[in-house]
Parts: C-alpha cells; structure tokens; sequence
C-alpha cells in the first residue's frame, strides 16, 4: 500500500502505508500533525525550549524505531504522547540527579495540606501558570492531562500504566499540591 496524497489519511492508513512501504512521505505526515502538539507537551513538562527541542527529536526517533511494533491497541495520538509524557519524565529525573550532585536538597515534605475545597479550573491563567511551575513534573503532567487536554482518567491511566484508582489518587494529591502552592504564593 503506497499512498502519494497523505493529506486526510488517518494515522493508522498512513503507517500501514509506512511499514508496507517505507516511504518516508508516510512518516513525515505523521510527524507533521504530532510534533507540534509533542513539543508544547515536552515544553510544559520541562520549562525549557531547548530541552524541549530536544525531546521532541527524542521522541520521534523512538516512534521511528519502534513503530513497527505498534498494534493498535491505542490510539497512535494516546500512544505518541506516552512515549512523550515518559521520555520527559526520564529527562526530570535524570537532572534532578544531576542537580543533586551539585547542590543541597530542601525537603519541603512537612508543609501542611488545606483540606478546603480547591478548583484548580478556577485559577487566573497567571496564577494557575506560576502554581504549575512550582510543583512536581509529575504532578504537573497529570494535572494538565485531566484538565488541559481533558482525558478521561481511563486514558490517563493507559498512559502512565497505572490503575484509574491509583490516577484518581494521584490527581487529588496533584491537586493538593496545587492547593498548597496557590496558597503559598498568593493567600497573604
């Protein structure tokens, strides 16, 4: 199967094309309508252009490699943003060990949680940018999957591998988190 005209050919026609084929048309067109959407993923994760650059590169060569073993079990998008929400995980910790051969850690572990309700889609865009950029990446990420990009905690959980019970925990801890931070920073 080749496939000339790769403009309104869903994903999956264009990399069965790709994998009969190996036209690399098939594979462009791919990377055209993700990485975009990869990069902006990667910049939010890491707070960094270049890193971010850097990734997106990372994370299409690992779609590249590894494409052929792709089976549809997800959808190509749920499939490609796991590898991006992984890859810049990796990255986090990987400078975070940097880092910690550098400098001294602060251990903010014993500050309080408020227990009151918190709406994390109410926040100004100003606030809510600074809250996340101060917590964990992780917490972050999963916050942003269930309220930017509006998964379902199913999804979320394909993503990250783990159970829709364990993500539902996780996002109220994220949220927590971000209810403690939001207080930090602008309850006076």
């Amino acid at each position: 199967m080749e496939l000339k005209k790769t403009n309104g050919f869903t994903d999956k026609a264009l990399i069965e094309a790709y994998l009969d084929s190996r036209d690399t048309a098939n594979f462009t067109e791919l990377y055209q309508r993700y990485s975009g959407k990869v990069y902006s993923k990667c910049l939010t994760l890491l707070n960094d252009e270049g890193l971010a650059h850097e990734a997106t590169q990372d994370v299409f060569l690992k779609v590249y490699l590894n494409l052929p073993k792709f089976k549809f079990n997800s959808t190509f998008s749920t499939w490609v943003y796991s590898i991006t929400y992984n890859l810049c995980i990796d990255t986090i910790r990987k400078q975070k060990r940097e880092r910690k051969l550098f400098s001294e850690v602060v251990d903010i572990s014993n500050v309080a949680i408020i227990e009151e309700d918190f709406d994390i889609e109410q926040l100004k865009a100003s606030h809510l940018k600074k809250v996340l950029n101060k917590i964990p990446p992780g917490d972050r990420a999963v916050l942003l999957m269930k309220y930017q990009d509006d998964m379902s905690i199913k999804d979320i959980s394909n993503i990250l591998d783990k159970s829709e019970s364990a993500i539902k925990m996780r996002i109220k801890r994220a949220k927590d988190k971000a209810r403690e931070c939001h207080a930090t920073l602008f309850d006076n």
